[in-house]
């Protein structure tokens, strides 16, 4: 389809259940690597990201069996990393997501090593990846840019005080993903705040990780030895909430966003009640 023809002029109505959130689960997905022990990811949208991450984690070893559908399409895939046996992401597939850097830090510390591509290959100059790198350097990994991918080495992660130059999302993820299963505690300053952060950290908590202060500019993780695995639903996309809310205050209508959560969107609702929403 190369373009949407869309005739307004009618009040939108009715019912919508609002799909998983592919930011929280991309690296929730990931997270299935830092144990042997199944994840069951339930509420995953059915996007071609998450389908990539899945070839990637599959490429990789990973047992990915999809269990059912809830919802409109929602999936539940269950993912078992006990038999990884192959620690690369390679350009293939990073080309097409940028989000596969995710699997760098539960590689580097479950396995001791990774081999990750860079997005845009061999970059000189500041890269976007360059707040994860030193973030697990500061954690005692070698990390080097060979080829155009990320070799990444640590014989056991070392907790540390690390303060990022800039709030990074993906960088915040890698690094507390990473901290679960390093020896001593890992302070992350300058750490990003999203609701998407905060559900990987719930995520890795049923997991058993030791990880507080998500959702703040400090996250704090205790290194344990090993996670277990867990159930786990992906949190409700706040995006496509706030734009179904927008669409039906911009024709004057009414809908009922099925699973949607008035937390994760408290700025966006405030601004929309300035406008007249009720």
């Amino acid at each position: 389809m190369d373009r949407f023809l869309i005739e307004g002029g009618a009040p939108l109505q009715g019912e919508i259940f609002v799909s998983g959130a592919k930011n929280a689960a991309l690296p929730i997905l990931c997270a299935s690597l830092l144990s042997s022990q199944p994840l069951v990811v339930r509420n995953l949208p059915p996007l071609r990201d998450v389908r990539t991450m899945t070839r990637l984690l599959t490429g990789m070893g990973v047992t990915v069996q999809t269990l059912s559908s809830e919802g409109l399409g929602q999936e539940v895939l269950r993912l078992e990393a006990g038999n990884v046996d192959k620690l690369e992401a390679p350009y293939e597939l990073v080309k097409t997501m940028r989000a596969s850097i995710l699997v760098l830090g539960p590689m580097l510390a479950r396995f001791g090593q990774a081999l990750v591509s860079l997005p845009g290959g061999c970059a000189i100059g500041q890269r976007p990846v360059d707040q994860h790198i030193r973030g697990l350097q500061a954690m005692g990994a070698s990390v080097e840019v060979q080829k155009g991918y990320l070799v990444a080495r640590a014989s056991r992660l070392k907790g540390a005080h690390i303060a990022t130059d800039m709030v990074t999302v993906t960088g915040t993820e890698n690094l507390m993903m990473a901290a679960c299963l390093a020896d001593g505690c890992t302070v992350i300053d300058n750490a990003a705040r999203e609701p998407e952060v905060v559900d990987l950290a719930h995520c890795l908590t049923a997991m058993g990780a030791k990880i507080s202060g998500a959702g703040t500019d400090r996250i704090v993780v205790e290194g344990v030895r090993e996670l277990r695995g867990a159930d786990y639903s992906v949190m409700p996309d706040r995006i496509e909430a706030g734009t179904f809310l927008c669409a039906v205050m911009a024709t004057g209508g009414e809908i009922f966003l099925k699973g949607a959560r008035e937390v994760h969107m408290a700025a966006t609702l405030d601004k929309l009640r300035q406008a007249g929403l009720q």
